[in-house]
């Protein structure tokens, strides 16, 4: 993508705010922006839907045997492990179409970057988000975090290095640069 896309704010409970950068959710773009991410980034990544209740958060066993699109889902295969996420649309069998309704309903229909600032405006998280017709999430994509370590754990000092992978993201698909922010928040502690 070469256009600039401009964020909007929105406000946290708790405290902070987010950019959310909205994003095309034709099939094309976001099999191009998928299949990036999980064949660049694999070992950096963390995913998974996240839901009122519930964080599901996975990392990739290994890099993707390979990324496929049938019926409107693209699948990322890692062997025995894969996941399936609706980007297109989904007709059915010929003799067992799928409903409109429930096309609607499955297909990613908003998907944005969102950049997570704390209190005092410095980024302390950027992810990827898809979800349905129904608003309901499909999935998050975390990008690689300077405040953690590959453990899940918090990192005594911020390792800025990883802000690579967000760097390249947001100039490919957003065209900016890193600010300041990037590198302004004290992340969790």
């Amino acid at each position: 993508m070469s256009t600039k896309i401009q964020p909007v704010i929105s406000s946290r409970s708790g405290g902070g705010s987010s950019e959310i950068y909205v994003l095309p959710t034709d099939e094309e773009f976001l099999r191009e922006i998928l299949t990036y991410i999980f064949e660049t980034y694999w070992q950096e990544i963390v995913f998974g839907p996240i839901i009122e209740g519930g964080a599901f958060e996975f990392r990739c066993p290994c890099s993707p045997l390979k990324i496929t699109l049938f019926d409107g889902y693209l699948t990322v295969h890692f062997g025995g492990t894969h996941f399936h996420i609706c980007i297109g649309e989904n007709r059915g069998a010929p003799n067992n179409p799928t409903p409109i309704a429930l096309r609607k309903h499955r297909r990613t229909s908003r998907a944005e970057i969102v950049r997570r600032l704390d209190k005092e405006g410095g980024a302390n998280s950027w992810c990827l988000q898809l979800f349905n017709g129904h608003d309901e999430q499909l999935l998050s994509i975390f990008f690689a975090n300077p405040f953690l370590t590959a453990q899940d754990g918090l990192a005594e000092q911020p390792d800025w290095s990883k802000l690579a992978m967000w760097e390249d993201i947001g100039q490919r698909y957003l065209g900016r640069e890193l600010d300041g922010t990037d590198r302004a928040s004290k992340g969790f502690r």
